[in-house]
């Protein structure tokens, strides 16, 4: 009987594999409960990322509430792949953690990063599928120690539908980014940029950047904390569990510094938001970008 059950989930697992019925990827990963406070639980998290090779780039308290915090995170290999896609490929290098403290203890999630590399290499993840996996899965063994769900949530789509995806018709796709500025050179735009959110021009923060010089590419993530129009105004409408799609970021490539637009990258990182929703929010694209070109300027 064992062998044929065996059998019988081998030829399905072959029936899957050649007939092109996709798993589904959900854009977050729910780790568990940890009995201990935010910030014992954020070092916890730290050391075990840093164990495994990769380098803490950032964090910051979503919304400046002290019960909501991302850790932003990278590695040389990831960086390297990244780097080497050339359509605004680098936002993938940073990677998220999200932190909410209800009480006692600390709910951890992740954005899924196979859903990331999906959405933002398109096609060319299949060239570095390899690598990719493997950053996902030593990210999961990292994690899943220390907690004891493990599961997906946030919605579910195929790679075929992330490397697509846009959130209804006629709204934008990956391809379809917001021009928020042209330099006269990499190093100008990388000087206003730095000296703008030094400053925390309209509500931002700093939260990581990468740096690129010899490849003339930058990515700034940036919290926007503005009481009335940023994170504090938006993310409860649509989900703090998501708070590990946050900060939103710009990329300066070239001369040329780019976003991707609000209604492409918040309904992807909000998969299962209705029109209903959406609408109640429908200020906040506008909002970001207003923001973001003003650290351009």
């Amino acid at each position: 009987m064992k062998k044929l059950l065996f059998l019988q989930l081998t030829l399905i697992s072959l029936f899957i594999s050649t007939t092109g019925i996709a798993q589904e990827i959900s854009p977050y990963i729910l780790v568990g409960e940890s009995p201990n406070s935010l910030e014992d639980t954020e070092k916890t998290i730290n050391d075990k990322m840093r164990a495994a090779g990769f380098e803490i780039i950032g964090q910051y308290h979503v919304e400046n509430n002290e019960t909501l915090k991302v850790i932003v995170y990278t590695r040389a290999d990831l960086k390297e792949i990244a780097l080497k896609i050339k359509d605004r490929g680098a936002l993938a290098a940073a990677l998220k953690i999200g932190l909410k403290s209800d009480g006692p203890g600390t709910t951890i999630s992740y954005l899924n990063p196979e859903y990331l590399f999906q959405a933002y290499f398109m096609n060319s993840y299949d060239s570095h599928s390899k690598g990719l996996e493997k950053i996902a899965t030593d990210v999961a063994a990292a994690l899943s120690p220390l907690g004891d769900k493990n599961t997906g949530f946030g919605g579910a789509m195929t790679a075929e539908d992330l490397r697509e995806y846009h959130y209804k018709m006629m709204m934008p796709y990956f391809t379809d980014p917001v021009e928020l500025q042209e330099f006269s050179s990499f190093e100008e735009g990388l000087k206003t940029i730095e000296r703008n959110l030094k400053s925390k021009k309209g509500g931002t923060e700093l939260v990581y950047n990468l740096t690129f010089p010899e490849e003339k590419v930058a990515v700034f993530g940036i919290g926007f904390l503005d009481d009335e129009k940023g994170e504090k105004y938006f993310l409860p409408i649509i989900g703090e569990t998501h708070l590990a799609a946050l900060p939103y970021e710009i990329i300066l490539q070239g001369n040329t510094a780019t976003m991707l637009h609000g209604r492409y990258r918040l309904a992807l990182h909000w998969p299962e938001l209705t029109m209903g929703t959406f609408m109640k929010i429908r200020n906040t694209p506008g909002d970001i970008k207003d923001a973001f070109e003003g650290l351009c300027e």
